[in-house]
């Protein structure tokens, strides 16, 4: 009897009827037995939200019934010809969330562990208006799936007491009014049943044919245990579960336990032992079933004694081959170092984890170099094959550190600033933490010419405790260099992956690819073609060297590379690449850098007094400012160690009598020489057609001015005319139309109308040579300010920089390389920047440090450009004031006559933009 806690409990329950509505769950495969634990899987969103919706309400009861369409792809019921009409009444005793199983399944998923308390037949679906129908309005969902190995055959305890003991009450003829789970079918899309309680019918417990059945079940069982010992340990849990009664006393038990553990039968099957209320008709089905896994035990451990059996006469030839070389041995009959070659190749891939296309060509190899005369060129092609396939790392990986902290300071030990590009590292590092792996991803670093793309590399591998290996396809024009050589030519080696795994011995180490963006292109092929293959994570697990000729899996391996720009780089390959951006570095970073790494490296190799390295720190800012204004600080650092060794120099020349040395800005040029750079910018007070542009180049960030100066007096009889010299790209040249024609209007709108002379006739534009020519759209508004300028005879303010491309309606583009020439203006001591508003966001995302002291002003339109430059020109009335006047033919002639080198007649002028 059911104590008082338990009628507690059963007051809270659901009252058990005859028949009830309840919430039906269609499953696949098997189905469910009483008394015994099963998992399931919910993709349904629907079904999902309302099983939450039961936990929360204290009514976790569902119906479980087997689909008759193993393939059936439903969580919901449409019609009860889908499914078998007996079924169970269980209980969710625990769910949890699931992720995506693969790249095709993007839908969350429940996982429920149902306890199944009793046998319960459908009669029919409750549809929306709550009557009993065939069919139900329900749209098909995903699948509730259930495996073998999702069932747990233990025979435990019902997880409710209260659900025992409310099956022992008497049923009532009809549902009550108000069920516990009615509003289902009014809140969620899901199938709601009318389901009738089972029971077994009564036997005689002296039945003679139920004990013989029972026993032979029983000798099964046995049989099985022998010969599969997973049945061995769900058949004990089993006994200690009935301990208190023996198996005579509760058969039907001990036909459900059958069926649950049966792995070999179909759901058919399976079904018809769940359907017997008759115990005797249950026991036989149950027993059927059970023979058929006894035939499936059998026939395994068949299978597995014919498998041993062959492994034992590989191990008689093993060990009698093994005695025949000790008797060869002892006679002096052992042969020349071939043997000896051969064992060196099985030594090696003794504890090697190798695939099996690689294991067949070791082994056709080396019985191939066993029957080939020493003295052939074919045995020396054959044994430096062996030598590198025997000689790779296979299945050899390398302990990862997915430690973030521990990147973190790697990182910042062994760089100064790059909080951005750190940042993107620690957080490719944290989602490899998630996953477990980093692999499956190819960096590029990008940016210009010594900010620490290499050294990032290795501190890369340093932190994730990986090998590291680099190798630069800088002027690279071999195929053979990446996909090796084919085994037929002589001399043939290899690929440089093949040669990074062999040095590694590792199969997961970081391999940095330097300077891609310099790929050459030969009468041998494209290596940058060949680098597709290799750098593709769908592609490099199973690369195909041409020298190895065999598979060989890249998956695991790290490749990052270096570019100092993208635009050489192929698109193909480009895209297979995330790429990060490394920008230069200011004034203060490279005075950090130089204070905690360079100095300190530099005295080390000089072996100077350590008191230097205080007196120098004087001078660094005057170094970096006068001597090494490029945005890498591979200059600095020549700059340094031509310091410490000028100083060494004196040490050693003074001897005995050797005094403190003491570098300060005063005594600098005594040490590096005198200063190439005299001033922060070319024009402290800019003339008038004088405006300070920027520039994004392969060497960062640059500033450079353009110059507009008339060429010939303005007369009444000159032609607009322009001309372009300096280093101008073909885009930059053909855009300097742009702003000539777009000055034209601006000059005409803001000039009075009685002065139309300020419009230029007749100019020349001048761009001075950058490091590195500034070819592309971003230098409109600069070439637009400086005609206007020019033609207004108003210079701008020298603390002023710009950037941006103009169209003819005076629309402002958005430009690229924004860091770097914000970068460039602070080293030039600018303190206003104007660009695009289109690239507002970008920055936003710049560093403080970066932005200090200047203020950026997004600019849309070139009327913007205009009130910032000459604003405070036309409040005071002076813009336009001395503009150029026209004058006559024959006043400009004499003028041009005048002038040496000069002849009368002469074209009009030209505009120079520098």
């Amino acid at each position: 009897m059911a104590t008082r806690a338990t009628r507690a409990i059963c007051r809270r329950l659901p009252r058990q009827t005859r028949t009830r509505r309840c919430f039906a769950l269609p499953i696949t495969r098997r189905p469910l037995f009483p008394g015994f634990y099963k998992t399931v899987v919910i993709k349904d969103p629907e079904v999902i939200r309302a099983i939450k919706d039961l936990a929360e309400s204290r009514q976790p009861y569902v119906a479980a019934v087997l689909l008759k369409d193993e393939e059936a792809d439903t969580d919901r019921i449409q019609s009860l010809d889908e499914i078998h009409q007996v079924g169970v009444f269980s209980q969710i005793t625990n769910v949890y969330h699931t992720s995506p199983t693969g790249p095709g399944d993007d839908a969350p998923s429940l996982t429920a562990i149902l306890y199944p308390h009793r046998r319960v037949r459908i009669s029919g679906l409750v549809n929306d208006s709550d009557s009993p129908s065939t069919t139900a309005a329900a749209t098909t969902a995903a699948p509730v799936s259930t495996t073998e190995s999702d069932a747990v055959t233990k025979p435990a305890t019902a997880p409710d007491a209260a659900v025992a003991a409310d099956a022992d009450k008497p049923e009532t003829a009809s549902e009550p009014t108000g069920s516990p789970q009615s509003y289902l079918r009014s809140k969620y899309n899901v199938s709601v049943v009318h389901a009738e309680t089972l029971h077994d019918e009564p036997y005689k417990k002296g039945n003679q044919l139920v004990r013989a059945i029972t026993a032979e079940i029983v000798n099964v069982f046995k049989d099985i245990a022998s010969l599969n010992p997973l049945f061995r340990e769900q058949i004990s849990a089993f006994s200690v579960s009935q301990a208190s009664t023996t198996i005579f006393d509760d058969p039907s038990k001990l036909a459900d336990f059958a069926a649950a553990v049966s792995g070999g039968s179909d759901s058919e099957e399976l079904q018809g032992v769940l359907e017997s209320l008759v115990i005797e008709e249950r026991l036989q089905k149950a027993l059927y079933v059970l023979k058929k896994e006894l035939v499936n035990a059998q026939l395994q451990s068949k299978i597995s004694k014919e498998v041993e059996s062959k492994i034992q006469k590989r191990q008689r030839e093993y060990y009698l081959m093994e005695q025949l070389k000790g008797i060869k041995k002892e006679l002096g009959m052992e042969s020349d170092g071939k043997d000896k070659l051969l064992e060196k190749f099985k030594e090696r891939i003794q504890y090697a984890t190798l695939p099996a296309t690689v294991a067949t060509v070791i082994e056709e190899e080396m019985q191939k170099l066993g029957h080939l005369d020493p003295a052939s060129s074919e045995f020396n092609v054959t044994r430096n094959y062996l030598d590198w396939l025997t000689c790779l790392p296979w299945g050899k990986y390398s302990q990862e550190v997915l430690d973030v902290e521990h990147a973190q300071q790697c990182l910042d030990e062994d760089h100064y600033g790059l909080k951005d590009v750190k940042e993107r590292i620690l957080e490719f590092i944290a989602v490899g933490k998630l996953k477990g792996t980093v692999e499956g991803k190819i960096m590029c670093l990008s940016g210009p010419p010594v900010v620490g793309k290499t050294s990032i590399g290795k501190s890369i591998a340093r932190a994730l405790g990986r090998e590291f290996y680099r190798f630069s396809v800088g002027g690279l024009s071999d195929v053979a260099e990446i996909k090796g050589h084919r085994r037929t030519y002589v001399g043939a080696m290899p690929g440089k992956l093949v040669q990074a795994l062999k040095k590694v011995q590792t199969e997961n180490p970081l391999v940095l690819i330097d300077e891609i963006d310099k790929l050459g292109r030969g009468l041998q092929g494209d290596p940058a073609s060949a680098l597709l293959e290799l750098l593709d994570p769908e592609q490099n697990s199973s690369f195909l060297d041409h020298y190895l000729d065999v598979p060989l899996d890249l998956s695991k391996v790290l490749f990052v590379c270096t570019a100092n720009v993208l635009d050489t780089i192929p698109g193909p390959l480009l895209d297979r690449m995330e790429v990060i951006q490394l920008s230069g570095y200011v004034a203060d970073e490279k005075v950090a850098i130089a204070e905690k790494y360079l100095a300190p490296q530099a005295r080390i190799a000089s072996d100077t007094k350590c008191s230097m390295q205080q007196q120098l720190d004087r001078a660094i800012e005057d170094l970096i400012r006068y001597y090494c204004r490029e945005s890498g600080v591979r200059n600095l650092k020549k700059h340094i160690e031509k310091i410490y060794r000028k100083a060494a120099f004196k040490v050693v020349s003074a001897g005995a009598n050797a005094e403190p040395l003491q570098i300060t800005p005063a005594n600098l040029k005594d040490y590096v020489g005198n200063p190439p750079f005299s001033g922060e910018r070319l024009f402290e007070h800019p003339p008038a057609g004088v405006v300070m542009g920027l520039a994004w180049t392969a060497m960062g960030g640059s500033s450079l001015y353009i110059e507009s100066v008339l060429e010939a007096p303005l007369t009444t009889e000159s032609k607009p005319a322009l001309t372009k010299t300096g280093q101008l790209g073909d885009v930059m040249k053909e855009s300097s139309m742009l702003p000539v024609n777009g000055s034209r209007a601006e000059g005409a709108g803001q000039c009075a109308s009685d002065r139309p002379e300020t419009v230029p006739k007749s100019t020349h534009t001048e761009s001075p040579p950058p490091p590195a020519p500034p070819d592309g759209p971003s230098a409109g508004i600069t070439m637009a300010t400086s005609l206007i300028s020019l033609a207004a005879n108003t210079p701008i303010p020298p603390h002023i920089a710009m950037t941006g491309e103009l169209t003819l309606s005076g629309k402002v583009l958005k430009i690229g390389g924004l860091k770097e020439k914000t970068i460039a203006a602070k080293r030039s001591g600018i303190t206003t920047i104007l660009f695009p508003a289109a690239n507002t966001a970008d920055w936003a995302e710049l560093p403080d440090f970066v932005k200090d002291g200047i203020e950026g002003r997004p600019v849309e339109w070139y009327s913007e450009v205009f009130d910032a430059c000459f604003g405070e020109a036309v409040a005071r009335g002076e813009f336009a004031k001395n503009a150029w006047p026209i004058v006559s033919a024959a006043t400009a002639t004499a003028v041009l006559a005048d002038m040496p080198g000069t002849a009368a007649g002469s074209p009009p002028a030209s505009i120079g933009g520098a």
